[in-house]
């Protein structure tokens, strides 16, 4: 069993956390978020092209047929096993339009297309509505918050309160960096950003709760033995177990980022993120946070 030291060095592991945690943050408020239309509301349009049709093509044809698309963002989406010399692209628009408008607009766009020389089609048109987006927002936010309300809860009856405070400064650090990658690499957030999030909770909470029962046990086992000597034997002891699901689990959604579909990377890219972020703190903030309250109990 290899014996890991996190306890003499907390102040290291401690300082890594929370220089990612302002890092982060700094890019929260300075650059912000790609929000995806679910929470900005707008219309989406996905198109479906043979040829070598490219972005900018795509873009001229939209703003022929109205100013409304000047704005708009267009971005290639790629798909598993889509046929050689088939491109799709996703064209997003802070704007809504009424049955009439959709129908004229998915008419002109497939014929300008044909015009240059592609057969191409519209996929779908969906449209979420500002008070629409609104709530969704809200909703999320308030999904994370009792969630984490919920596991303070949680950790106190089967643990004790400084124990679920510890965990959920742990899972505030995986949500924060997490968001802050997000915002870093100009990825969209949407509904699957925000599954992964609390995939994320689920999946660090285990990982810290594993290590907080050993240390239970432990103290139990081993009464009179110093505080720091104990919780590092108890990290130590669910190390090896701990890296074998971490990487089990990155490989699988490291994958899913680098083949899937645009369509569930942002998922993709928040796991991948996640797991790293979430084992760091499930090892190296969860149990020197709660070091001190122990030690004193």
């Amino acid at each position: 069993m290899k014996k890991i030291d996190v306890v003499s060095k907390r102040t290291v592991w401690l300082g890594i956390a929370a220089f990612f945690v302002v890092l982060s943050l700094i890019f929260i408020f300075t650059r912000g978020f790609n929000l995806g239309v679910e929470f900005v509301g707008g219309s989406e349009i996905l198109v479906r092209a043979e040829g070598n049709m490219v972005e900018q093509d795509l873009r001229q044809a939209l703003s022929e047929i109205s100013s409304d698309f000047a704005s708009a963002r267009v971005t290639r989406v790629r798909s598993a096993g889509d046929p050689a010399g088939v491109v799709k692209f996703s064209v997003t628009v802070s704007k809504t339009f009424d049955a009439e408008e959709k129908f004229k607009i998915v008419e002109e766009l497939e014929k300008k297309l044909e015009v240059k020389g592609f057969k191409a089609e519209v996929v779908s048109f969906n449209e979420t509505s500002g008070s629409a987006a609104e709530e969704i927002r809200r909703l999320t936010w308030r999904a994370i918050l009792i969630t984490l309300v919920a596991i303070l809860a949680y950790i106190t009856l089967r643990f004790n309160f400084i124990f679920g405070v510890g965990a959920v400064a742990a899972l505030a650090h995986d949500v924060i960096v997490t968001l802050g990658f997000f915002s870093m690499f100009n990825y969209e957030i949407n509904v699957p950003a925000v599954a992964a999030l609390l995939t994320l909770i689920g999946y660090s909470l285990n990982n810290t709760i594993v290590i907080y029962d050993r240390v239970r046990e432990n103290m139990k086992k081993f009464r009179g033995k110093d505080i720091p000597t104990l919780i590092n034997e108890s990290v130590s002891q669910v190390l090896t177990r701990t890296i074998n699901t971490s990487l089990t689990t990155f490989i699988v959604v490291f994958v899913l980022l680098l083949f899937a579909g645009n369509a569930i990377k942002p998922f993709a890219f928040g796991l991948s993120v996640g797991v790293i972020v979430g084992t760091y703190s499930s090892l190296f903030v969860a149990a020197p946070l709660v070091m001190r309250w122990v030690k004193y109990r």
